[in-house]
C-alpha cells in the first residue's frame, strides 16, 4: 500500500475530515499549489484525521507543519512536535507501536483520535480567523459523530479558542493555562497544553516532564 493510499484511508476512516481538494480557503490554496510546485513529493493537502473511531481523547492541534504533516499526510508526523507527542500517547496506552515520524509505521492509536483546527498548511505556521472559521465545520463533524469522546486536548491558545467556538462557549469563561481543566456546558472537559512544538521545549516553556504532566490529568479524568 502506497503513502497517498494510506492517508485515503485515514481520510474515510474518520467522520469530519476536509475533502483533500478543499479549496474554501483562497490563501491557503495559493500556498498550497506553490508548495506543489517546490515539493511535489510532499502530500501538499488537508491533513485527515488521525485515531481510533472509539476514541475518549481528542487531541486538537493548530495546523499542519510545512516540512511535517503537510509532508507525511498524518498529523504530528514526521517534525518535532510528533516526537514528543506520540512517545508521551504511548507511554500512557493511548497508542501501540513504535512512531518512526513516517506515515508507514505501523503505528495505532487507541482511545485516541489527533486533528487539526485547520487542516491545510499556512504560510509561516500562522493562521487566520476566516481560515479558523472555515474549518471549524469539520471539527463539528468530527466531534458530533464520534459520541465516545469524553475529553479535548486542546495544544495551544489557537486550538483551545477552535474549541470554545466550536461549542458556542464565551472565551473570556475559559481562559487558557496550561494543565488547566474546563468543563464545558456540554458535559465534556476541556484540557489545555501548551503546544509541544520545538520553539516551547527550546525555550523551556513546556518540558517532558510538563507535557506527561498534562497525560497523567488526562488518565486520571478518564478513569
Amino acid at each position: 500500500m502506497t503513502n497517498i493510499d494510506l492517508i485515503k484511508r485515514h481520510a474515510d476512516a474518520l467522520p469530519g475530515n476536509a475533502p483533500l481538494n478543499c479549496v474554501l480557503c483562497p490563501r491557503l490554496v495559493d500556498f498550497r499549489n506553490q508548495n506543489i510546485e517546490k515539493f511535489p513529493d510532499f502530500f501538499n493537502g488537508p491533513v485527515p484525521a488521525f485515531g481510533a473511531s472509539n476514541a475518549e481523547l481528542l487531541i486538537v492541534g493548530l495546523a499542519p507543519g510545512l516540512k511535517g504533516a503537510n509532508r507525511t499526510g498524518r498529523p504530528f508526523t514526521g517534525d518535532y512536535a510528533g516526537d514528543l507527542l506520540y512517545p508521551t500517547l504511548i507511554k500512557f496506552g493511548f497508542a501501540k507501536g513504535t512512531y518512526g515520524s513516517s506515515i508507514d509505521d505501523g503505528l495505532t492509536l487507541d482511545r485516541a483520535i489527533i486533528t487539526n483546527a485547520v487542516r491545510c498548511v499556512p504560510p509561516q505556521n500562522k493562521t487566520i480567523g476566516e481560515e479558523e472559521r472555515n474549518c471549524r465545520p469539520y471539527l463539528i463533524e468530527q466531534i458530533e459523530k464520534l459520541p465516545t469522546i469524553r475529553l479535548i486536548l486542546a495544544l495551544g491558545l489557537v486550538a483551545h479558542n477552535a474549541v470554545l467556538s466550536t461549542y458556542g462557549e464565551k472565551k473570556s469563561a475559559f481562559k487558557f493555562g496550561h494543565n488547566k481543566t474546563h468543563e464545558l456546558s456540554n458535559g465534556l472537559m476541556l484540557i489545555d497544553s501548551y503546544h509541544c512544538s520545538r520553539y516551547n521545549t527550546n525555550t523551556g516553556r513546556l518540558t517532558t516532564e510538563m507535557f506527561e504532566a498534562v497525560f497523567e490529568t488526562i488518565v486520571a479524568k478518564l478513569k
